[in-house]
């Protein structure tokens, strides 16, 4: 194969992304879709799920309605899966929540463990239920655990969220090893500060956690950036595409950053 051909995923892949109804996980969709990918996701929104099937570009996009900490709701997923794509060649374990802002002697401890069950738990029930179904897919399956740069670095004030990103990281490492044997790759991405709503909102309250304004804050943000500015949603979804791709299939067990080199939080 021409090392060129070697960077576009399989035509026909069948591919799950969670969270994948908005944001960084629809970029992802939309961008297998173009590959020529069949895909499916879920999302917590009923209301991006019809935002998603009313534009033209995502209409082939089949979706569930599904809190992904909710077993009984993954298992929904998965029956939906297998009714709509006849099995599964890659998730995608995107979904994920920004989580409480604040001291850890002030934290909220619902919130603790919300952000837990959704950032964490919810990769552990997606992977089990996929891996049976990723041990079928003809070319070898894939699992992507979406990570952050802060699995990769202390982040003050959002101790929940950056400790299930780390535990993302440990997931995939672990899962790697146990599924490398029987053909199925597992790796991580870890976006940066990546550009759109919801790095507004995060910014926006820590911002306020410090006292400071939004400009300043974001200010702040981009000089912790080597290249000083945000990583785009796009710029994820190509490296989730060259991991599926068959130049990518030697890639098994990494966590890669995603952020233009984001050196501290």
């Amino acid at each position: 194969m021409a090392v060129l051909q070697m960077l576009q995923p399989r035509t026909g892949l069948r591919v799950l992304v969670t969270g994948g109804a908005s944001g960084i996980g629809l970029t992802i969709a939309q961008a297998f879709v173009e590959a020529g990918a069949r895909v499916h996701v879920c999302d917590a929104s009923q209301d991006a799920l019809d935002v998603m099937r009313e534009n033209r570009s995502t209409q082939s996009i089949t979706g569930t309605l599904a809190d992904v900490a909710d077993q009984a709701g993954v298992a929904r997923v998965f029956a939906d899966v297998e009714s709509q794509l006849g099995g599964l060649d890659v998730l995608i374990n995107n979904a994920g929540i920004a989580g409480p802002t604040s001291g850890v002697d002030e934290m909220d401890v619902a919130a603790w463990e919300q952000t837990v069950a959704v950032n964490l738990n919810a990769q552990f029930y997606f992977a089990r239920q996929a891996v049976p179904l990723l041990r079928m897919s003809p070319d070898g399956g894939a699992i992507i655990a979406m990570s952050s740069v802060a699995g990769r670095l202390g982040y003050a004030y959002r101790t929940p969220y950056a400790s299930t990103k780390w535990a993302a990281v440990g997931l995939t490492k672990s899962l790697a090893i146990e599924l490398g044997p029987q053909g199925i790759s597992v790796n991580a991405i870890q976006p940066g500060i990546v550009r759109g709503p919801r790095m507004q909102r995060v910014i926006g309250a820590r911002a306020d956690q410090l006292g400071v304004s939004y400009e300043e804050m974001e200010a702040k943000y981009l000089e912790r950036i080597s290249l000083r500015r945000m990583t785009t949603p796009e710029e994820v979804a190509a490296t989730a595409l060259f991991l599926c791709s068959p130049a990518g299939k030697g890639i098994s067990g990494q966590a890669i950053s995603v952020c233009g080199n984001v050196e501290v939080l």
